[in-house]
């Protein structure tokens, strides 16, 4: 079975605010995607008082054919969700210490970033129409596996007594055995 990919560009909005604590001049959001953005490097899309929305960067979003139980997943979700990663910028400039790097429909792969708890990791709505466009390919692609039960061997595993200590370390007694005193002063 050949393994199909669909890609769409998704703008990533990145809300900036000032911090609510003294050790963190300003807090950093990322609130929502663009479905087919052109490219941006943080662009200024609005303003209010010291609250800033910037279009952040323009990645892309891909969908595989091997991944799409985890689409269900997602889609299924009260609320679905893409799944946004920014990194610390290498080279921070103009008071932006963010860089966009990965956006994924995969709540699974989502998961495993966040588990990891590298950078700044939003799960972000998803708008409709990619809902949408998330739905069709898993529509077309979604291929149901069939749950297998593994049988057990009829191997009786529980009849000798092996493993007891480290088969490495040679063992003249019964590792579990209180040891006994040997020698001269033994009556």
């Amino acid at each position: 079975m050949a393994l199909t990919r669909a890609s769409m560009s998704v703008g990533i909005v990145v809300r900036k605010m000032p911090g609510v604590t003294r050790w963190a001049a300003w807090a950093w959001k990322v609130v929502a995607v663009l479905p087919g953005a052109g490219p941006a490097d943080w662009r200024e899309l609005r303003r209010e008082g010291e609250v800033v929305d910037y279009h952040a960067a323009t990645l892309t979003l891909d969908l595989w054919s091997s991944d799409t139980e985890a689409y269900l997943v997602g889609l299924s979700a009260k609320t679905p969700s893409v799944v946004v990663i920014l990194r610390e910028a290498e080279n921070p400039t103009r008071d932006i210490p963010w860089e966009p790097v990965i956006v994924t429909a995969s709540p699974y792969e989502g998961q495993d970033y966040m588990d990891s708890g590298d950078g700044l990791i939003e799960a972000v709505p998803m708008p409709l129409g990619m809902i949408g466009w998330v739905r069709d390919f898993v529509q077309e692609h979604h291929v149901e596996e069939v749950f297998i039960k593994r049988k057990r061997d009829k191997m009786r595993v529980d009849l000798e007594e092996d493993g007891k200590g480290d088969g490495r370390i040679r063992q003249l007694s019964d590792v579990f055995r209180a040891p006994r005193r040997t020698g001269a002063g033994e009556k």
